[in-house]
């Protein structure tokens, strides 16, 4: 990461929440007037240090909400071993519950599907049987 002073750093991390320099200078410098605000937030934005971890943390919080091909792989195999639980709302005597139950097996066996495809475990395999004749293609004539 770069380096940037703690009170930088604050900045950039408003300025990804806020979406607004003058505010994010406001939080992080505990600045009140307005024009100083203004200046200096947009001066922080130009400079290249502090362009730059604005980036890097931006790409940090995009590929932390987004699930990698592992995950997916550790979730499907969780629900194909029944070690997931399903949150369902049901409607009793005492009012509205909240229950987890185990997930059911339409969903397991759509899991176990999944990743027998990602495994290559169901191939269609088809038998031919039969002649099929070889022809040759070539110069009839010869040329003398």
């Amino acid at each position: 990461m770069v380096n940037l002073t703690e009170k930088q750093k604050r900045f950039c991390d408003y300025y990804i929440e806020v979406g607004n320099a003058t505010e994010a200078y406001k939080k992080a410098y505990k600045s009140i007037n307005q024009r100083t605000a203004e200046s200096n937030g947009s001066r922080l934005l130009s400079n290249t240090k502090v362009k730059n971890y604005i980036e890097e943390r931006l790409k940090q919080l995009e590929s932390n909400r987004i699930a990698d091909a592992k995950e997916v792989m550790e979730y499907l195999t969780k629900i194909v071993r029944n070690e997931a639980k399903e949150e369902v709302v049901i409607v009793s005597e005492n009012g509205v519950e909240r229950v987890k139950k185990d997930v059911n097996i339409r969903d397991r066996n759509k899991a176990a599907e999944l990743l027998g495809k990602r495994y290559r475990l169901f191939t269609d395999k088809v038998e031919v049987e039969g002649n099929i004749p070889i022809v040759i293609v070539g110069d009839d004539e010869i040329a003398d």
